[in-house]
């Protein structure tokens, strides 16, 4: 895989259709989302780590990350309805709405592991993209972790047809309309882990199957990436 390292800027807001606070904020809100996490991929963060789940939704994550011996997790996310679906299903954890993602209230180097589950998928632009990778590069300290889990080009007819259908709009292939109203993203391999590489080593990937928040059997791709 060729190294294509991305030119780092001021981290500005997203752009609406980066955030699409509307859509979580409405038919989103409802959504069920189901990436395995292997806690084996955390093993080597202490008891006391410090864990944010960015893009937390209702806080499933978050939950299993406590339970998996990890009290101080904290999740974010752009929706006030999710955080209090959150707060309401794990009383016991801190949650938090950003008001202008990606931007997020921890000092440099203050993280010891990120979770970013099924998140990019929901972010269509590549500039969106790097905004937010750039804002988890500065809050992570070195040789922590980000653990990304998302969804890979899939293969079949349907998905194939509505890349095609959208691509000329967004200019990207691989982003999509859904029925509920959402503009999302599916990726190659390369793009997501390229996407990492100005400060970050990948340590270990793995290719899953995972039922996606319209109840779709799709492929991901899982990374565990260390900050440099």
């Amino acid at each position: 895989m060729k190294a294509v390292l991305f030119k780092r800027e001021k981290i500005k807001t997203m752009s609406e259709l980066d955030n699409q606070r509307h859509f979580w904020e409405t038919a989103g809100a409802a959504k069920t989302f189901t990436h395995p996490i292997d806690f084996a991929w955390l093993s080597r963060l202490p008891s006391t780590a410090r864990i944010i789940d960015y893009g937390c939704g209702y806080g499933r994550i978050a939950g299993l990350t406590q339970q998996q011996g990890f009290p101080d997790v904290e999740g974010v996310d752009t929706s006030a309805r999710l955080i209090d679906r959150a707060r309401q299903s794990n009383p016991t954890l801190s949650f938090r709405v950003l008001l202008n993602p990606p931007t997020l209230p921890y000092p440099d180097a203050s993280v010891d592991a990120v979770l970013l589950f099924a998140v990019l998928t929901c972010i269509p632009t590549d500039t969106g993209q790097q905004q937010l990778v750039t804002e988890l590069t500065r809050v992570i300290r070195p040789g922590g972790l980000l653990y990304v889990s998302d969804l890979l080009l899939q293969t079949d007819q349907r998905n194939q047809a509505r890349y095609q259908q959208h691509a000329g709009t967004y200019g990207t292939y691989g982003v999509f309309e859904t029925d509920a109203g959402a503009i999302c993203r599916h990726h190659t391999a390369d793009w997501l882990q390229n996407l990492l590489l100005d400060g970050f080593n990948i340590d270990t990937t793995r290719e899953i199957t995972v039922e996606t928040m319209n109840a779709n059997s799709a492929n991901a791709l899982q990374i565990l990436a260390v900050k440099r």
